[in-house]
């Protein structure tokens, strides 16, 4: 149901996707929740390695994450397809362009501080960082910012991510991301995007 319900605040007090409930066990955020799978089902160890060091690159990369990255990559697709979906009314070219500045600063940092001359994020073997961070610039390719355009480094490593998930696996989990602009025919129910419309907007202010 919706994310807002009373049955999702029993599973995150958040009201907030993603969500777990693992039995009766519920856990909220999506680096919380991956670390917990990739303990609970003792991952293979180059996910979230246990050598002290290599695990702390990977905790340093998450937390840099959010406020870097995550913070701008997503909100290209708000931009673009839903914000206008919702709304009915284009955003000016404007705030893209900001996002996009804001989002280029962070690249340049990621691969300067955190990618460097390694095959991966942490070395030579793919991690969790790798993980949470191809998911969020995918999100911009699928509304036509190819933040990899230009990027060789970027697109080499985004091409060993892809071989070492499995290219097939790659492209099914972000199939909906790679399709978000068919959103753009479908019928929005009015009264939800009354609900949203401005949730959304203030989410960009």
């Amino acid at each position: 149901g919706p994310s807002n319900s009373e049955g999702a605040g029993k599973v995150s007090l958040l009201k907030k996707v993603p969500a777990l409930k693992d039995g009766d066990f519920t856990l909220a955020e999506c680096t919380a929740i991956l670390l917990y799978l990739s303990r609970k089902y003792k991952t293979p160890d180059h996910w979230y390695p246990s050598d002290i060091q290599k695990r702390a690159q990977v905790d340093e990369y998450l937390s840099w994450h959010h406020a870097n990255i995550r913070a701008n990559a997503p909100k290209t697709m708000w931009i673009k397809v839903l914000i206008p979906l919702f709304t009915g009314q284009p955003l000016p070219s404007e705030k893209l362009q900001e996002v996009m500045e804001g989002l280029t600063t962070s690249l340049k940092q990621f691969e300067e501080r955190f990618l460097q001359d390694k095959a991966f994020i942490i070395g030579s073997e793919i991690s969790l960082a790798d993980l949470v961070a191809i998911v969020e610039l995918m999100q911009p390719v699928g509304v036509g910012c190819d933040v990899f355009e230009d990027r060789p480094r970027l697109m080499e490593w985004r091409r060993r991510v892809e071989d070492a998930v499995g290219k097939e696996l790659f492209f099914q989990a972000h199939e909906m991301i790679l399709n978000i602009k068919e959103l753009s025919n479908i019928q929005i129910d009015p009264q939800l995007k009354e609900h949203l419309a401005p949730m959304l907007m203030k989410m960009l202010k």
